[in-house]
């Protein structure tokens, strides 16, 4: 089966790339209705203080804008389809002249039903003009500051990307070399098992270089792992010996690319190689609630096991890193020891493939 590549949701390719966010979404909206008010304090501050607050003013002030501001946002939200197909320049521009129609609009229904009080007719004339110039400067800056973040976000995301493949690129060659050894102390033994290992390596790999710094399925991930099992099968032999407790997992749970594998090769190299008896692997996974929990625990003694090396906290701190900057806060990897093994266990917020597609 062909492995199907998914890639997480804060890192996909945005359906557009326009500066503009949606403004019908309630967060931008409620945004949109402070800057407001805001701007209404601003224009009521900016005229001469009176001896007595007018309050009917403020509140007067305050509908008119919100209603421009309102109007505005539910135009912009139904037009950015359409917008987000011109260039940025072109489409901003397009932006303000519509904020400033609707700013104009608005002033000539409060003109005409005198809301603001009968005004002569120069007055009125410096009112629309006022009126059109805040508007407009106004929302010249508020899409020039939803330009820079979206410029911003895009940044963020291409470097958070490329960290992605950077981690995912170092952890291939300690894989590769691993894999080699193992199938090194195979060809004078065992010549046939050896060529057994090298077809395998040579699948496993060909699949993990497919695409770098993606999700794969839970599925995906476990038939990687086991290939690898398999050419550590040909030199360990009955030393390795397995549990897998996985059923529960879903088979479209989304899991950062060669994550299980180091972990498995961890347990081998220090719990079952240094023993002759070999040992015992366990690997737990659960998901419940919408977290992800991977656990593998292989054997260990307590006096004179050997001190792990350089390469293990490097496999350990590459999978923390990709966790953290795929998933968040929230994921995690922890290390402890207790009733004479050794757990190594991982768990991160996400959601399953079908519930994502769904959502969309």
């Amino acid at each position: 089966m062909p492995i199907q590549w998914i890639t997480p949701k804060h890192l996909a390719a945005p359906a557009d790339d326009f500066f503009v966010p949606e403004l019908c979404e309630p967060e931008a909206l409620l945004s949109m209705v402070l800057l407001a008010e805001l701007l209404v304090l601003v224009l009521v501050l900016a005229e001469p203080m009176l001896p007595g607050f007018n309050w009917v003013r403020l509140a007067l002030t305050s509908l008119f804008v919100q209603w421009i501001v309102l109007l505005s946002a539910a135009l912009l939200c139904r037009l950015r389809p359409w917008l987000a197909r011109l260039r940025a320049a072109l489409a901003g521009g397009l932006c303000c002249l519509l904020v400033v129609g609707l700013t104009l609009a608005c002033t000539a229904v409060a003109d005409y039903y005198e809301l603001g009080g009968p005004l002569p007719h120069n007055g009125e004339v410096n009112l629309y003009l006022r009126h059109a110039l805040i508007s407009l400067i106004m929302s010249a800056l508020l899409l020039r500051y939803f330009y820079l973040q979206s410029q911003w976000r895009r940044q963020e995301q291409a470097e958070l990307r490329a960290r992605i493949e950077s981690l995912q690129a170092r952890i291939r060659p300690h894989f590769l070399f691993n894999s080699l050894n193992s199938i090194a102390s195979l060809v004078a033994v065992d010549p046939y098992k050896a060529e057994q290992a090298v077809l395998d390596l040579s699948d496993l790999f060909r699949a993990s270089l497919a695409k770098p710094g993606s999700l794969v399925p839970w599925s995906e991930e476990l038939a990687l792992a086991k290939r690898y099992l398999s050419i550590e099968h040909y030199r360990l032999g009955e030393r390795l010996q397995l549990q897998w407790e996985v059923a529960e997992v879903p088979n479209d749970l989304p899991i950062p690319q060669l994550t299980l594998q180091p972990l498995l090769e961890n347990a081998l190299i220090y719990g079952i190689q240094p023993r002759i008896e070999g040992g015992l692997v366990r690997v737990e996974a659960s998901y419940a609630e919408g977290v992800f929990q991977l656990c593998v625990s292989n054997p260990y003694e307590q006096q004179g096991e050997p001190q792990p090396s350089r390469g293990t906290h490097q496999a350990l701190n590459n999978i923390d890193a990709r966790l953290a900057a795929l998933f968040g806060a929230r994921a995690s990897l922890s290390v402890e020891r207790r009733d004479g093994r050794h757990y190594t266990c991982l768990r991160y917020p996400c959601a399953r493939l079908t519930q994502e597609a769904g959502a969309l």
